[in-house]
């Protein structure tokens, strides 16, 4: 007799592509575009076209419109869009001369076209959906709007955006819209955008008490708070203490520079307008460029610690390493939270080595990177090639140079037998790059860890060593950052945990709940054993009822809370509730210390 097979089917999960992934995409989400366009100037004839191209998980069009776009206008214009994709028209290519297409928008008065009619090169195509409505436009797009589905596509959200993004300039109505293939596809977008908003690390973060925004400082100038600044430092002594293991020398550096330090390195070149303003002191020092700014990175402060002395063969691999604050200026529509601030902190490093030693340091990095992932439990990341794109002008440094650095990066990763792709144009001005993305929960792409390696700095800075034969030679330097930006990473580590930290990590470890205010003198003498330990237990003192206490506890994401009663008090126990494995009831405090200590050492559970 032959055993039925009970069990259950797993749904298929939906693949949801980005845009740049798939070329179906690009045509349904570019298409969808001009009809969300043609149905606003048909709704709202004084709306103006400007730009409407289409993004990762969508497309967007910006207006210009005498009134602001309300929600029930844009139920109003998808009903528009509907019925045009319904007329199946056919979308038409059309190449014309520039003095054609100047005299065709000067016909319709869209003088945003004109503008950016002059910065287009030849040939000039303009797309139609039938004989109703055109844009300037280089495609691609489908061949007929009877190829989108009405039940794929869904309008979002109404933003404020700046032509050109320029805040001087005119103020435009932003509809961001999304569209895909399949129905099923957009109903898997809107469960993750929900538990995008579920899991958003701005919301938790406040939730948590880990970190604020204050307006009196500044957009983009997080404020951590107690909790906040006991998970940084959590993180930031995990990774010191990997790099003591490793050879890793602590340097501090200042915040600011002068000017002059930062044209030696090409960063006032290549990255002026990324940075804050200069402070000078008179107006003269200012068109001079004399005076001094917020360092944007840290390694032309290592250097000057590197080049304080001559160096021999025998201090290299040479590994400085600082936790150090840098400051973009970046625009104020930029910013989002932790993961795009103005000042944030990168566990930066620097190694100067000899060309010999280059592809072991290089090598002990990765592993190190690779350990640092391990213990975050971050599982799901590729290796991405940064390299220079060869038709830029952004980069510095010789062909030979960069060849040899991409040369030892390719080599390096071939040697580890890792997966990679490579990233055309991703690599920094001075050299390319191994950059670690990893792919959250929701399939959203960050990138955390890299390494980078560097001949032109050296060559720059003029830097040296004495080799073993007694002739001066030029080390190379390794830029080096696992975490990436502090910020980034934990705006990151909170959505991918949903707030729920693992044990070592957690801010507060276990919370002591007793049921009334006469065992609260015993919670604390507990939760004091366990501080001396290195334990972060407090014992809760708000006097509430045992229910009221679980659920704050369960509401704050403690790891681990033990209640404490009549019984614990006799027995020397606690009754422990853990989020990993529910109730566990009553273990001796020594035993709960005890397996808490091992737990936190090996980054594991209780």
């Amino acid at each position: 007799m032959s055993q039925s097979n009970t069990s259950v089917e797993q749904p298929q999960k939906i693949h949801l592509p980005r845009t740049s992934e798939s070329e179906t995409l690009k045509k349904i989400r570019h298409t969808t575009s001009h009809v969300m366009a043609m149905a606003v100037q048909k709704l709202f004839p004084k709306a103006q076209v400007t730009i409407g191209p289409w993004i990762e998980n969508g497309f967007y069009y910006d207006f210009d419109t005498p009134e602001a776009f309300t929600e029930k206008d844009l139920k109003s214009i998808k009903k528009e869009m509907v019925k045009i994709i319904k007329r199946k028209l056919p979308v038409i290519r059309e190449e014309v001369s520039r003095e054609e297409a100047e005299n065709r928008i000067k016909g319709i008065n869209e003088p945003y076209k004109l503008e950016i009619l002059a910065g287009l090169t030849e040939p000039i195509t303009l797309y139609h959906l039938g004989e109703e409505w055109w844009d300037l436009c280089a495609g691609p797009h489908v061949e007929t709007t009877a190829e989108l589905n009405p039940d794929a596509i869904e309008l979002e959200s109404v933003a404020g955006a700046y032509w050109r993004g320029d805040e001087t300039k005119a103020q435009l109505q932003r509809i961001y819209g999304t569209a895909w293939e399949t129905p099923e596809q957009l109903t898997e977008y809107k469960r993750r955008k929900e538990e995008a908003l579920r899991r958003d690390h701005r919301k938790l973060g406040k939730e948590l008490g880990l970190f604020i925004f204050a307006d009196p400082v500044g957009p983009g100038l997080p404020l951590w708070t107690p909790k906040g600044t006991i998970l940084r430092s959590i993180l930031e002594d995990f990774l010191k203490q990997e790099q003591v293991k490793r050879g890793y020398l602590p340097v501090v550096t200042p915040h600011i520079a002068r000017v002059d330090l930062f044209k030696t390195s090409g960063h006032w070149q290549k990255y002026k307008e990324d940075m804050f303003p200069m402070m000078a002191d008179d107006q003269e020092s200012e068109e001079k460029e004399i005076g001094f700014v917020l360092k944007p990175m840290n390694c032309p402060f290592h250097i000057q610690i590197y080049k304080s002395e001559l160096r021999s063969y025998r201090e290299l691999p040479m590994r400085l390493a600082e936790f150090g604050t840098v400051y973009r200026y970046e625009q104020s529509g930029e910013l989002g939270g932790l993961t795009r601030v103005r000042g944030f902190t990168v566990d930066d490093s620097h190694l100067f080595v000899m060309p010999e030693q280059l592809e072991a340091e290089f090598l002990s990095v990765v592993d190190l990177i690779l350990t640092v992932f391990k213990s975050l439990q971050l599982k799901n990341f590729k290796a991405r090639l940064s390299f220079r794109d060869p038709a830029s002008d952004k980069y510095i440094g010789s062909d030979e140079a960069w060849e040899k650095a991409q040369g030892a990066i390719r080599s390096a990763v071939e040697t580890l037998g890792m997966d990679y792709f490579e990233g055309l144009g991703e690599a920094a001005f001075y050299g390319p790059k191994l950059d670690f993305i990893f792919q959250d929960a929701l399939d959203r792409e960050w990138q955390l860890g890299t390494v980078q390696v560097d001949y032109n700095l050296p060559e720059r800075f003029d830097l040296e060593y004495v080799a073993e034969d007694g002739i001066r030679k030029r080390p190379v330097m390794i830029h080096r950052a696992p975490f990436g930006s502090l910020e980034r990473l934990i705006g990151i580590l909170i959505e991918e945990y949903a707030g729920d930290f693992p044990l070592w990590l957690a801010p507060e470890q276990v919370r002591l709940l007793p049921v009334n205010g006469e065992f609260l003198p015993w919670a604390k003498e507990v939760a004091a054993k366990m501080q001396l330990l290195g334990i972060r237990a407090v014992a809760d003192t708000s006097n509430e009822r045992l229910g009221k206490l679980i659920r704050n506890g369960e509401k704050a994401k403690i790891p681990v809370m033990g209640i404490v009663g009549s019984k614990e008090v006799e027995s020397n126990s606690l009754s422990i509730r853990t989020r990993a494995s529910g109730e566990l009831g009553s273990i001796a405090v020594d035993t709960v210390m005890e397996r808490l200590k091992v737990a936190i050492d090996t980054y594991g559970n209780f």
